[in-house]
């Protein structure tokens, strides 16, 4: 992960970004970035990107966001994680090769 601040611009809503990591999977990208609130609280915004290419060749790229709040993280994490093994047992031939998930200790 790398740290970065960015002072907040005029308009930008989403707070200042004191960490980011990207996670390139294929045509998509997920961005993990930390950001600040004005009462320097933290929050996640996690972001998709999907490349897309029209029959012109013209690229250009959707993306979708959420907004993680530190009251629901350890709530988003057990159901993540939940959705993730019920895939993994369900669908073992579905699965590609992994590393293992950090589980709380």
């Amino acid at each position: 992960m790398t740290p970065k601040t960015a002072p907040r611009k005029e308009g930008e809503e989403y707070g200042d970004q004191v960490l980011s990591k990207t996670v390139k999977a294929g045509r998509r990208t997920y961005f993990f970035d930390v950001r600040a609130t004005r009462a320097d609280d933290y929050f996640i915004t996690i972001t998709e990107s999907r490349k897309l290419v029209d029959a012109d060749g013209r690229t250009s790229y959707d993306r979708h966001k959420i907004f993680l709040y530190k009251e629901d993280f350890d709530k988003f994490a057990a159901g993540l994680l939940e959705a993730i093994q019920f895939i993994r047992t369900s669908k073992p031939e579905s699965v590609v090769e992994r590393e293992p998930i950090a589980e709380k200790a």
